[in-house]
């Protein structure tokens, strides 16, 4: 055997390592591939996959292709899937203490709500996932939360008994109750349609979605309100964490973490592009604060401090930003 036939076969045992060694990682998403979540999650995958010489190579499914959140939670904790971005609705529903970011007016804007996200009782929300089987990798969102009405809104009287869409979390719903309104849980791939057809008469949705979706286009008011920011948590499955070498798993935290925060930042910008936007179009565009739904959001606080003790601490971080 010569020197080269030697050397080709160790080469070729060097490439066979090499192959055996990286690992593929499935992470499930229930947004759209033009969904600024699912673009995060395709720039993070990239770079850890860069970083770790493709010992970590996640492969992203988007628009629920892995099942909806339900379904994929059981397959984080089994370890079937490796890593999500998900909305609370899994979390609250279990723990009402994971409700509280959806607290009316608990920030201003997505500055107070970036900040929020980097708490101390965000924090302990993130550890709390291990409770699920998961491990928390970050807190980001979506857009400030507005109103779209398909008749013509002033006050928010004008919302009583009113159909609107909303997510079934039991602080969205309750807040909705709290106004006078009836929160009706709807898939967001029927939304257009509903509204078109008038099964519903209005939504709570963001900037973003009501122009990429054309919801301005059967509507009569639209109410800039921001009076709910809508997390998003990043996690792992405990099970598949577990497996991965400590330095891969330091990479992959700190990637997404970075990612993740830079996302919550471009929201400042995504919200004041897609508002101007919406005030080119027919439809009237009014602001409106917390004073314009008069007693429902004390109410609202009065039951929820109740239900969620962490709710409190949350409140008093939100007052020192």
């Amino acid at each position: 055997m010569t020197k080269f036939t030697l050397a080709g076969i160790a080469a070729g045992s060097l490439m066979l390592a090499g192959m055996t060694s990286a690992e593929e990682y499935r992470m499930g998403l229930i947004t759209p591939p033009p969904h600024q979540w699912t673009v995060t999650a395709e720039a993070l995958a990239d770079e850890i996959r860069e970083k770790t010489e493709d010992r970590v190579d996640i492969l992203i499914f988007p628009s629920g292709q892995l099942g909806n959140e339900a379904q994929m939670l059981q397959q984080l904790q089994t370890g079937a899937m490796d890593f999500a971005f998900f909305t609370l609705g899994e979390f609250a529903n279990r723990d009402p203490n994971y409700g509280i970011f959806l607290a009316p007016y608990i920030v201003d804007d997505v500055a107070g709500a970036r900040a929020l996200l980097k708490g101390e009782t965000a924090q302990k929300l993130l550890d709390g996932m291990s409770e699920f089987g998961l491990v928390g990798l970050g807190w980001g969102m979506a857009g400030m939360r507005m109103i779209v009405t398909g008749d013509k809104v002033e006050t928010v009287e004008g919302l009583a008994g009113k159909k609107i869409r909303t997510i079934p979390f039991e602080p969205e719903l309750d807040f909705w109750k709290q106004v006078g309104a009836a929160p009706t849980p709807m898939p967001l791939p029927a939304l257009y349609d509903a509204f078109a057809n008038g099964q519903i008469d209005g939504m709570q949705i963001d900037v973003e979605g009501t122009w990429n979706s054309k919801y301005y286009e059967h509507a009569r008011s639209i109410i800039i309100s921001d009076h709910m920011m809508f997390p998003m948590a990043a996690i792992a499955s405990g099970r598949k964490w577990a497996t991965m070498s400590e330095e891969d798993r330091a990479l992959v935290e700190e990637t997404f973490a970075t990612h993740i925060d830079e996302l919550v930042g471009r929201y400042a910008d995504i919200d004041a592009d897609y508002r101007l936007k919406l005030e080119g179009t027919d439809v009237p565009v009014t602001e409106v604060g917390r004073a314009w739904f008069g007693s429902s959001i004390d109410d609202w606080y009065t039951a929820w401090r109740e239900r969620a003790p962490m709710l409190e601490a949350l409140e008093a971080e939100a007052e020192n930003l």
